[in-house]
């Protein structure tokens, strides 16, 4: 799921093809973790052509397409399957 990205491609639509990917593999959105540098989680809530139902903050929580997004701590936005 780190599959190099397409520098042109919006934060938004790189990650809907992971996730979709990851889905495709079984994976649910409940077991995929979006850590998302700051730049990246900024660009992510402010991009105007992602649909009111892919994203929410409810419950002080941000989820893109069902995904828990984690703000910082990484060099690269990255999409990772929790381990169980």
């Amino acid at each position: 799921m780190s599959r190099r990205a397409d520098p042109n491609a919006s934060v938004a639509s790189r990650f809907r093809a992971q996730i979709a990917e990851a889905e495709a593999t079984g994976a649910k959105p409940t077991d995929l973790v979006l850590n998302l540098t700051h730049g990246d989680a900024i660009k992510l809530q402010r991009d105007g052509k992602i649909a009111l139902a892919d994203i929410s903050f409810l419950g002080g929580e941000m989820r893109y397409l069902g995904v828990v997004v984690v703000r910082g701590g990484v060099a690269e936005s990255v999409l990772t399957k929790l381990e169980k």
